[in-house]
């Protein structure tokens, strides 16, 4: 069978028509406007289309069970709302699960695509509210998953669980009540950012994580010493320069210290000279810039 890549790329290329956008954007309600105008197939047709892209490897077939279906789409994605995240993302990961479900329905199993559908659409949900709901996976083992949007749609009619509710969830899912308080905690918590915002005033901003949390990394007296050494390194720079003639400091500084390093032959040619006497006065400075900071 061709890719999933092949059907994502007819359902989003020029090749698709639509009366809206093909896929969800910006403009989110004239999408589902869109999505809404595709007619809802029969059983009939929609057992053809599967039987012909599941023995015929037919896309134009594929693309049509697609498009039927993103409607549903949309309803499952709309049950998701609470977590604070897009309603397009959403629905757009949703689509993604609804294309992997297509490419692997067979019509002779004796169900409806949406049947099959729903388990691969609520998949790429999950999957990725649970990688952007917070900065820090929540969840990871396939427990604390199906623990984590439990406890979502519980809290939507309850306060913190009392111990009754939350035995009752640990029996329901196989584990045990400390590992439900501790996803009830991880849930009731929020992101800080590290850094504080751009228009946070000095006594807000000494508030972020970013301003008392100690940097390993950094030695203060270390930190100091190097400063102080640099300034003291330019500033002897400076004073060994400023005793050199005026065509030896301008050629060091075309030399070693401008953003555009001019070349022998181009000073040779500023001074009426050779590239080899430009040479000699080079090496003559740096000697003199040497000896002056090693003197200092």
């Amino acid at each position: 069978m061709r890719g999933l890549m092949s059907v994502a790329t007819m359902m989003t290329g020029k090749s698709l028509q639509l009366a809206g956008p093909s896929v969800p954007g910006r403009d989110l309600s004239a999408y589902i406007t869109s999505v809404n105008s595709i007619a809802v197939l029969t059983a009939e047709q929609e057992r053809e289309l599967a039987n012909r892209y599941f023995h015929e490897e037919d896309l134009e077939a594929a693309r049509q069970l697609v498009l039927a279906h993103l409607r549903f789409v949309v309803h499952l994605a709309r049950s998701y709302s609470g977590y604070g995240l897009s309603q397009s993302d959403l629905i757009q990961e949703g689509n993604v699960g609804l294309m992997k479900a297509v490419k692997r329905f067979n019509p002779d199993m004796g169900v409806r695509l949406v049947s099959f559908a729903v388990h691969w659409i609520k998949a790429e949900i999950h999957e990725f509210i649970l990688r952007n709901w917070r900065i820090v996976k929540i969840a990871t083992t396939k427990a604390q998953r199906k623990l984590f949007f439990n406890l979502r749609s519980s809290k939507k009619s309850l306060g913190w669980l009392n111990n009754d509710e939350a035995q009752a969830m640990a029996d329901d899912l196989g584990v045990d009540t400390v590992v439900v308080r501790q996803m009830e905690g991880r849930m009731a918590s929020y992101d800080m950012a590290f850094d504080a915002d751009a228009d946070a005033d000095d006594e807000e901003a000494y508030l972020a994580p970013a301003y008392y949390l100690e940097d390993n990394n950094s030695d203060m007296a270390r930190d100091i010493e190097e400063t102080e050494w640099e300034e003291n390194q330019t500033s002897n720079l400076h004073m060994a320069m400023s005793q050199l003639d005026e065509r030896s400091r301008d050629i060091i500084n075309s030399r070693w210290l401008a953003d555009e390093k001019a070349t022998l032959h181009d000073l040779a040619a500023k001074y009426n000279v050779s590239a080899e006497r430009i040479r000699q006065l080079e090496q003559n400075a740096m000697n003199k810039v040497k000896g002056a900071i090693l003197a200092a």
